[in-house]
């Protein structure tokens, strides 16, 4: 087990976060699957982490009405569901040691999800995410996620030749909100599963 998750693990509870660690994907996907009842509805943010987990074929499978918008063909009409659904989803661009989520967004649904409007909220964050502060938490999105996401999307940003962010003004700009949760702010309950594995970007 990665040895800074007992760090982080006790800086996510005092913030207000619930928290478990998993040692791989299918530890946490099972206990995820037993967490979530049939009748709730369910809302995936945009999120590598979530599709290599293949669990919203397993949700489809169980009779949850799974809304996504990497799956429709109506993508705005997906993310309109989306808001109303009972459980949400995601993961994070990075994770500081001290219990703080750093996020950078492009329409915002991601972020806001990440802590209002849901009943709960399941953030999956892979050993990866793990970033000592702020500072190198905005080095890897800009170096890491940023990039690796703009080549996925094939989107003209110059990130996605260079590998690192310029503060571009393209018009397929994907960094335009940048959100910190530095607490749970109380709307909901957001639980955590932190997991041994390199996930997502």
């Amino acid at each position: 087990m990665d040895r800074m998750f007992s760090e982080v693990s006790e800086n996510l509870k005092k913030n207000g976060f619930l928290v478990k660690i998993f040692n791989n994907t299918v530890e946490a996907k099972e206990d995820l699957l037993k967490e979530i009842s049939v009748d709730e509805s369910i809302a995936i943010g945009g999120s590598m982490t979530i599709s290599n987990m293949n669990i919203y074929e397993e949700l489809k499978n169980m009779g949850n009405q799974v809304h996504w918008h990497w799956k429709a063909e109506d993508k705005k009409k997906e993310l309109s569901l989306a808001r109303n659904a009972d459980i949400y989803l995601s993961s994070t661009n990075a994770l500081t040691l001290d219990g703080k989520f750093v996020n950078i967004d492009g329409t915002g649904n991601r972020v806001s999800s990440m802590f209002y409007g849901h009943n709960k909220v399941y953030i999956i964050v892979g050993k990866n995410k793990l970033c000592k502060n702020y500072d190198e938490a905005i080095k890897r999105i800009k170096t890491i996620a940023a990039p690796k996401n703009a080549e996925r999307l094939k989107i003209n940003t110059p990130c996605r030749f260079t590998g690192k962010c310029s503060d571009c003004n393209s018009p397929d700009r994907m960094c335009k909100a940048e959100v910190i949760i530095h607490k749970n702010p109380g709307a909901t309950e957001i639980n955590v599963y932190l997991v041994d594995e390199e996930l997502g970007y």
